[in-house]
């Protein structure tokens, strides 16, 4: 079969008013990315690709803030205060005695975007970023897509928050993804919700004729299940988190195959549990309600930064002199080889103590206007196993939006940014970079 013939694609694009820091990606890292920001005086546009900010917390249904949620920095410690004043939050516990505290992601998504709006940001909802133009390092114009067609917008500064490092990737810096060997990336995760009924529901298993076989095969025990992980909520609701693996989140054609088998998979899950109990959990009583539009993703490209946080770095609790995040979580690694529960280290030494992220793991090689915050930040996969967590995003978007906004306002480039003088300044604006005691947990 022969080579598809390259299409050259030209036309001249309508350009947006420009931007002093312009934020792709409106998840948890760009949504503080962009906050910060605009708190620092600059004019900020954020690009968002769906309907709501949150990304992976809200779109995705991902509904827990994994790690210490106080001391994040005043961004996403004011969100916080908004969920608990509308009781849409768990009661705070300190992280070890709580992994991961619970919201509801249904409102999470309004705090969100009048959190954006109070700060002054222009958020463009339904908008995907397509390409960048830039030269000598520095990204000159963002081209995006949304209902008004291609456009054009330039920006002093310019954070990729998309988690893929879209936007890096297409201005030409270095990115990896995937394990060293065969590329493979840490699972997705499906997120949905059943709901308590009146009486026992047996759902059946809908129609599938483009299926393997024509349809879609219950399982017979559950040791013929994927790894899946219940969490009860208020109100009856269940949610249900179904592990995907074996594809690849920075390919359109993969992605898409992605959310195909996932949601067989959940029809599935759904029909067993409803049939037979799984672990402590008894759900005969429980309608399927809600599925996540989308699928979530742990792992996508990284970007090759001035510096490379590493497993060894965690293991050490390694503290950096241009300190902006203070990670606290787990070697979230599950193996990405099987769709059963399996992990890429030995379990009981999933702990690691807690451990600065350098500003360094935020600037790209070679990139003078260009910064990025969540988890396509410059990591190895086992260290962004644990770093890549909404907390700890929240807390590298504010420290690029402060940087981003101070670049803008100076007209210089991010080599100009005195770390201590950021560092000063987040932990004026409420971070925490020094660890507590007793964060460090026992294996």
């Amino acid at each position: 079969m022969s080579e598809p013939v390259p299409y050259v694609f030209t036309r001249n694009l309508k350009t947006l008013p420009s931007a002093d820091v312009l934020v792709a990606g409106g998840g948890m890292a760009g949504f503080s990315a962009a906050c910060a920001a605009a708190k620092q005086g600059a004019k900020v546009l954020l690009l968002e690709q769906f309907a709501d900010l949150g990304g992976v917390a809200t779109t995705a249904g991902t509904a827990a803030f994994c790690g210490e949620t106080t001391g994040q920095g005043e961004v996403f410690d004011s969100v916080i205060r908004e969920l608990e004043r509308l009781d849409a939050i768990a009661a705070y516990k300190p992280y070890i005695d709580c992994e991961a505290r619970s919201f509801d992601h249904e409102v999470l998504k309004m705090v969100l975007q009048e959190a954006a709006l109070a700060a002054g940001v222009d958020i463009l909802f339904h908008t995907r970023l397509v390409d960048a133009d830039a030269s000598n390092g520095r990204i000159e114009t963002a081209v995006l897509h949304n209902k008004s067609g291609l456009q054009a917008v330039h920006a002093r500064t310019v954070i990729d928050a998309t988690g893929e490092a879209d936007l890096a990737h297409r201005a030409g810096f270095a990115t990896v993804k995937g394990r060293d060997g065969d590329g493979a990336q840490l699972p997705m995760a499906l997120n949905f919700f059943l709901r308590e009924a009146a009486r026992v529901v047996q759902q059946e298993l809908p129609a599938a004729p483009a299926a393997p076989g024509g349809k879609l095969e219950a399982f017979a025990n559950a040791d013929e299940l994927p790894m899946v992980s219940v969490w009860p909520q208020d109100d009856g609701k269940v949610g249900i988190k179904l592990k995907v693996t074996g594809r690849d989140a920075t390919d359109g054609r993969s992605l898409s195959e992605a959310e195909i088998d996932a949601r067989r998979m959940m029809w599935r899950v759904v029909h067993f549990l409803q049939r037979h109990k799984l672990r402590k959990f008894e759900l005969s009583r429980h309608r399927f309600d809600y599925l996540s539009p989308i699928i979530g993703i742990r792992e996508g490209r990284r970007v090759l930064g001035e510096y490379v946080l590493n497993v060894d770095d965690l293991r050490a609790g390694r503290q950096f002199d241009d300190a902006v995040a203070l990670g606290v979580f787990y070697l979230d690694c599950m193996d990405p080889a099987t769709p059963k529960k399996a992990y890429l280290i030995d379990w009981e030494q999933r702990h690691v103590p807690p451990y600065h992220v350098p500003f360094r793991a935020l600037r790209p090689k070679g990139s003078r206007n260009l910064l990025v915050a969540g988890r396509c930040f410059s990591a190895d996969q086992l260290a962004l196993s644990s770093a890549r967590v909404m907390t700890t995003a929240s807390m590298m978007g504010q420290a690029a939006g402060i940087a981003a906004a101070w670049c803008a306002r100076d007209g210089s480039e991010l080599e100009a940014v005195y770390a201590r003088k950021l560092r000063a300044e987040l932990e004026t604006r409420g971070a925490r970079l020094e660890p507590k005691p007793g964060m460090t947990p026992v294996n």
